[in-house]
């Protein structure tokens, strides 16, 4: 695998056999999932390629060809784990030591705020350390998602 310093994907990468179970919540030649981390959303997902890639276009095509396949079977294991109503795929990867090409993938519940839905979702991801998802509850969504994931 390609990775590079400075990269908050790669580091973790580097220590696939270390990482706890929000971490490798499944994985396969080009792509791991994990649980999104500093998060206030209970089953945010994050699709990573395994090598450092910094734009969707540089992709290669065996990892194109799962990308739509891993961003279904994810959307339905989080319906089947957190009953959600939909999922939101989205890529940025602007964030500094997060440039590497990232897809969330998260449950949007039926009774989410109006005021957190689309990209206000995002949210989430800004809330206080006491109002995250621990790494307990982390770590047994894991454990469920790649029970159906199998």
């Amino acid at each position: 695998m390609t990775t590079t310093d400075d990269c908050f994907t790669c580091e973790r990468e580097a220590r696939l056999d270390e990482l706890p179970p929000h971490e490798l919540i499944a994985v396969d030649d080009h792509w791991r999932v994990a649980h999104a981390v500093g998060c206030a959303l209970p089953g945010w997902l994050v699709l990573l390629p395994r090598r450092h890639v910094l734009a969707v276009a540089d992709l290669t095509d065996a990892e194109a060809a799962g990308l739509g396949t891993w961003q279904v079977r994810l959307s339905r294991a989080l319906h089947a784990v957190t009953g959600c109503a939909k999922t939101y795929v989205v890529q940025f990867a602007e964030a500094a030591r997060f440039s590497h090409v990232h897809f969330h993938v998260v449950p949007r519940m039926a009774s989410l705020r109006e005021d957190r839905r689309g990209p206000k979702v995002f949210e989430y991801l800004n809330q206080p350390p006491e109002e995250t998802v621990t790494r307990d509850q982390m770590n047994a969504l894991a454990v469920d998602l790649a029970r159906r994931l199998r």
